[in-house]
């Protein structure tokens, strides 16, 4: 499973990148356009690496319908939070260290699940708190893309909302296919080595992630 979202990241690489259409779009963009921007929220989302990979880690041990719902709600929440302030304060962040961050949340994730924390610290941090917070860095994320294309002014708070819809459903879709993917694994004896490789691998994609928008950062 993670390997093939590793796959996504070699490299349709600029995963928060755009294709030409919806760069032109956004950039000419006036007034409300409530469905096209939900539309580019949702595949935003659903090719955003670093956002799945980080939740994909996130619901990897959590076996409770209601524990999955609570923890991607914490994400939302932080999420939404700093997509919207960001974007309508004009709060202007390094994409590149952001980017680095949300690298760092999938670092966490994989190494907290390979009880990293335990071994070394004897605890491990607040898993609640810890989504919350890098949900409000990846909310970032989502701001500083937007912030790219100097949206207009007038139905920017409807487009925004629109979007952040269109997130929402992206990531409702990539989690089903994902929990499909881990509860297929569960049921097999093979579960206890797969879960091992799997965010051995998360961690790896996070070191990747955060030495690609270092290099970045430096070299820009």
């Amino acid at each position: 499973m993670v390997l093939s979202m590793v796959g996504l990241f070699s490299f349709n690489a600029m995963a928060h990148g755009v294709d030409e259409s919806t760069r032109l779009f956004l950039q000419n963009n006036t007034g409300v356009q409530f469905f096209p921007f939900m539309y580019i929220g949702a595949k935003h989302m659903v090719t955003g690496y670093d956002h799945l990979l980080f939740l994909a880690g996130v619901i990897f041990f959590l076996y409770k319908s209601k524990d999955i719902l609570l923890y991607v709600s914490m994400f939302t929440l932080g999420h939404s939070l700093t997509l919207l302030f960001g974007v309508l304060g004009d709060v202007q962040v390094n994409a590149y260290i952001i980017d680095a961050i949300i690298g760092l949340s999938v670092v966490y994730k994989g190494f907290d699940n390979l009880g990293g924390f335990e071994r070394i610290l004897g605890f491990s941090p607040n898993a609640k708190m810890a989504v919350l917070i890098f949900g409000l860095f990846h909310g970032f994320g989502l701001a500083t893309k937007l912030q790219e294309f100097q949206l207009a002014k007038e139905g920017l708070w409807e487009n925004l909302i629109a979007f952040n819809i269109g997130v929402e459903l992206g990531q409702f879709a990539a989690l089903t296919f994902i929990l499909l993917i881990i509860s297929f694994w569960r049921k097999h004896h093979s579960f206890a080595q797969f879960s091992t490789a799997s965010n051995t691998l998360l961690m790896s994609a996070g070191f990747m992630l955060i030495g690609f928008q270092l290099t970045g950062y430096f070299t820009s």
